[in-house]
């Protein structure tokens, strides 16, 4: 008895530090665009237009901080994030809908 009790405690524990991870992502994205929309009206706000675009140090920051959130959300949802097990499912019955559709009609 006291070991399915250890284990729903444990599937509690280990959720409970997902969704602390899952939450920590969303600031950290949060504050990737907070800082970088405010890089870009400030920018704009000073130069008067849309030049600066082409600028090297006008993109950097997002480019490798957003190479940072990438990481950091493959840190968090693993494989989940870009070909996950829900996007396979997802795939498969959409493959046999389209075989269905295609072989019967």
């Amino acid at each position: 008895m006291k070991k399915t009790t250890f284990t729903e405690e444990e599937k509690y524990l280990r959720a409970k530090k997902k969704v602390k991870e899952i939450k920590g992502f969303y600031v950290h994205f949060a504050v990737y665009l907070a800082v970088n929309g405010f890089i870009f009206i400030s920018k704009l706000m000073s130069e008067g237009n849309f030049s600066f675009i082409w600028e090297w140090q006008s993109y950097g920051t997002w480019f490798f901080w957003g190479i940072g959130i990438f990481f950091h959300a493959f840190g968090v949802f693993g494989m989940d994030f870009l070909l996950g097990k829900q996007w396979e499912e997802n795939k498969i019955k959409e493959i046999m809908n389209r075989d269905k559709t295609e072989y019967w009609e």
